[in-house]
C-alpha cells in the first residue's frame, strides 16, 4: 500500500523543523531527510527511523520491523508517538549527525 500524501506533511508537521526536514518520494514511498541525509523512511502510512546508536532513544519506546521485505529492520515509531514523543527532532537530527557525510560526485574522465 502506498504511503498518502497526507501521511507525509502530518510527519512534517509533526516534526516542527522544516527547513532540516525533507521528504522524497521513492516508489510509492517516501524517504525522511534531515540536513540531508536519510534517517528514516516512511512506508504504508509508518514511520521507520533507521537503527543506529543515535536513534538508541527510541529503543524502549518503539517496536521494529522492516519498511519493506528484505529490508534491515528499523523504529516504528507509530502516529501516536509522533505527538507524544517530544524528542523526535533532535533524535532524527543526531542520526544525520552521525552518518557520514555525502560522496561527492567525481567527474568522469574522458578516454
Amino acid at each position: 500500500m502506498a504511503t498518502q500524501k497526507e501521511t507525509v506533511e502530518f510527519i512534517l508537521g509533526k516534526l516542527r523543523h522544516a527547513k532540516q526536514f525533507s521528504t522524497r518520494a521513492m516508489f510509492g514511498e517516501y524517504a525522511l531527510y534531515a540536513d540531508g541525509k536519510v534517517v528514516a523512511l516512511i512506508c504504508d502510512n509508518l514511520l521507520y527511523v533507521k537503527i543506529l546508536p543515535a536513534s538508541n532513544a527510541l529503543e524502549t519506546l518503539c517496536e521494529k520491523g522492516e519498511p519493506y521485505p528484505g529490508a534491515k529492520p528499523h523504529y516504528i515509531v507509530e502516529e501516536g508517538q509522533l505527538s507524544t514523543f517530544e524528542n523526535l527532532p533532535a533524535t532524527l537530527l543526531a542520526l544525520a549527525e552521525s552518518l557520514p557525510a555525502k560522496k561527492k560526485k567525481s567527474a568522469r574522465k574522458k578516454r
